[in-house]
């Protein structure tokens, strides 16, 4: 009787602790769900965030010239791979509606430089500076663009008036 007991006070310890577990792990699910419901809903004009991310994707993807797509790629490279699709199409977006809105033939690295500091939270900027360096490109010219980071929620409608 005694084995018998502790065999099941163990596993009724390893029951809640997988309870818990489970439960972390839908939580976590169901937040990255959520932002990207977020994400889907109509806003004012009737499109989401997600159409229009992709509307500019579509009106830009003839400017896109191979050097670009290269260094694109080596700039979603540390995003883990699980993300980076989603990463890549969050920067093209923004990428295309800098370049639509300049009337551009071609994106440009200045145009790529700044769409990724845009579209891309305060975190990885760090990287980005140590990308341009690696390339011997100068930053000070995209200083200013720091400042509009989406990932700063403190001034994220400031920053998406003043674009």
């Amino acid at each position: 009787m005694v084995g018998e007991d502790k065999l099941s006070f163990e596993f009724m310890t390893f029951i809640v602790l997988w309870t818990f577990v489970l439960l972390g792990l839908i939580a976590i699910g169901g937040y990255f769900m959520f932002r990207k419901f977020l994400k889907s809903l109509p806003k004012d004009d009737g499109k989401s965030d997600l159409d229009w991310q992709q509307h500019y994707i579509d009106q830009s993807i003839h400017l896109w010239k191979d050097a670009e797509k290269q260094f694109l790629e080596e700039l979603v490279a540390p995003v883990p791979e699980l993300f980076r699709d989603v990463a890549r199409q969050k920067i093209a977006g923004k990428i295309g509606q800098i370049a639509l809105e300049k009337n551009e033939q071609a994106i440009t690295q200045e145009t790529l430089i700044q769409g990724y500091i845009m579209a891309t939270p305060k975190r990885d900027h760090k990287f980005l500076r140590k990308k341009l360096k690696e390339k011997e490109i100068d930053v000070t010219p995209y200083e200013r663009f720091f400042q509009f980071s989406p990932e700063d929620y403190q001034n994220k409608k400031y920053a998406a008036r003043t674009r």
